[in-house]
């Protein structure tokens, strides 16, 4: 007889045995037999008869769903404290919310715990994502955090995690499991304890190490529950222990979860074309809001195939997909295209030259008022159907969208002091003389009396300039429209009824009777 039988390098395979080792190891339950089991390891070896019936085997029954796969890879410490207590409650009074989390993560799911077994880290890890977005991939946080796994700009950047224009890759499903993954892996080796990384991925690893070196320093112990530490961080492992809890016996808690079967749920399809999102989910004969649902990184209405090369299917629409998009002969893949912008120019000139409508171009990029496009910035436009080439990867990968303010200037009155001019005027202001002269309707050599109103239009303070894409990752998604005094000034004046002038590089004025109103174009 044989101590065990072959093993295989499969993930399913090495996960059962470790899983088996937990199981036997110390969460509560005992393996038949007197003696503990045996796991192979090294080459098989006969023994004898009576070795045979000292020793138990371990079971290799595949796990009946995704909840038992995941309790058998349980490997973290208990929690225990009132904390606990307080969110099991807070959960189990809600099953309605417990219901829409948990089916909303059987999309997901499988694909974490595999790459969960594979770097052999606890399975509890596959329930984060519960605490931190409710298995939301679209969940953005008021700190700006994104995605299931809900990491920040900065940190997205640092786990290689692309954010432009076109695509987030802090809401890909496999891009930011991948990411968290290497995280909590990186703050493991940090803090060597799960509970202490766990605290980490939502404080940072410099407050943890902080209040850890404080306790030392006053001769404290240096576990989770012994540090000083925020609210949310303090209530944050008691959280995932309550859900852990709830998943490990859900019949004590009067919960029933939802079915997810131990199969994928997804599989990647190459992209060789830029395909509309429409299209995209109309070939692969899904819903679309089922498309997004595996696919949440893609905010614009197409995929570009340089820049997102793979996208997510359900596991038997993957090949249906695959045989319409060979046959697809209607028309283009895409609609759509990128357009990168020679040169600074107002809306209304892009709009234009891309043959859309202002408003369009405006809501399609995300494109703030009193703002010009800088040049080299990218937007999405209409793919003419002379456009016969798909975007380049240098576009797709860097494609970023960049702002500066319209010069915004105010009707105002000067006093005109003794020996006052047009020229001086103009000089003392930094103004073009000979738009002194037309502002008041004088000529170029005019010398105005002392005490004079005399007309001219001066700068309101400029806002700061915008950038969205792949500049300081830190500032990913802010667009600034106006500083705080230079805003509030514009907005001051136009909220007492004044005139509030836009110069345009065309040189026009654009006169805005009041905020939001209708601006009435007028020659000067």
């Amino acid at each position: 007889m044989l101590a065990g039988c072959a093993g295989t390098n499969s993930p399913s395979s090495s996960s059962t045995t470790a899983s088996a080792q937990s199981t036997a190891g110390g969460t509560g339950a005992k393996a038949s037999g007197s003696a503990a089991p045996v796991y192979p390891g090294g080459p098989l070896t006969p023994i004898t008869s009576s070795e045979a019936h000292s020793q138990s085997v371990v079971t290799l029954a595949p796990p009946a769903d995704m909840w038992d796969r995941i309790r058998r890879g349980f490997k973290m410490p208990n929690l225990e404290s009132d904390l606990v207590r307080d969110r099991e409650q807070w959960y189990a009074s809600r099953p309605d919310y417990i219901q829409r989390m948990t089916e909303r993560s059987n999309k997901y799911i499988f694909h974490i715990v595999e790459e969960l077994e594979r770097r052999n880290m606890p399975t509890e890890l596959a329930l984060l994502p519960y605490i931190e977005s409710a298995f939301n991939p679209q969940a953005i946080s008021s700190a700006r955090a994104a995605g299931m796994w809900q990491f920040m700009p900065a940190t997205g950047t640092d786990f290689d995690l692309k954010q432009n224009i076109f695509r987030d890759d802090r809401r890909d499903v496999v891009a930011s499991t991948r990411a968290a993954l290497d995280y909590l892996q990186k703050l493991y080796g940090m803090f060597g304890d799960w509970q202490l990384a766990l605290a980490a991925y939502n404080w940072g690893e410099g407050s943890v190490s902080r209040a850890i070196a404080k306790n030392q320093r006053l001769g404290l112990p240096t576990t989770y529950s012994d540090l000083s530490m925020p609210a949310e961080t303090r209530l944050y492992v008691p959280k995932l222990q309550a859900v852990k809890n709830i998943v490990a016996n859900p019949q004590a808690f009067n919960t029933e979860l939802p079915l997810i079967a131990n199969h994928p749920y997804f599989q990647t399809v190459t992209l060789t074309r830029d395909l509309d999102v429409e299209l995209a989910a109309k070939l692969a004969d899904i819903r679309l809001e089922d498309f997004r649902a595996l696919n949440p990184a893609a905010h614009k209405p197409v995929l570009l195939a340089a820049g997102t090369p793979q996208i997510l299917l359900p596991w038997d629409n993957a090949a249906v997909f695959q045989r319409n998009f060979d046959a697809y002969s209607q028309g283009q893949y895409a609609s759509w295209t990128a357009w990168v912008v020679p040169n600074t120019m107002t809306v209304a000139d892009a709009a234009q030259r891309s043959g859309m409508s202002e408003a369009d171009l405006r809501a399609l990029n995300s494109i703030p008022p009193r703002m010009l496009i800088k040049a080299g910035s990218t937007l999405i436009v209409p793919r003419g159907a002379r456009v016969k080439e798909d975007v380049t990867a240098l576009v797709a990968d860097s494609g970023h969208l960049s702002f500066q303010p319209e010069i915004v200037n105010r009707r105002t009155t000067v006093k005109a002091g003794r020996n006052d001019s047009v020229a001086s005027i103009a000089r003392r202001y930094k103004l073009k003389p000979d738009s002194v002269a037309e502002w008041n309707d004088v000529k170029l050599n005019h010398s105005f009396k002392r005490g004079y109103s005399v007309v001219v239009y001066l700068p309101v303070r400029a806002a700061p300039e915008a950038r969205v894409g792949t500049g300081a990752a830190r500032a990913h998604g802010r667009t600034s429209v106006a500083d705080k005094r230079g805003g509030s000034q514009v907005k001051a004046v136009a909220a007492r009824g004044r005139n509030v002038v836009v110069k345009t590089p065309a040189g026009k004025q654009v006169v805005r009777e009041k905020r939001g109103g209708t601006p009435s174009k007028k020659k000067r």
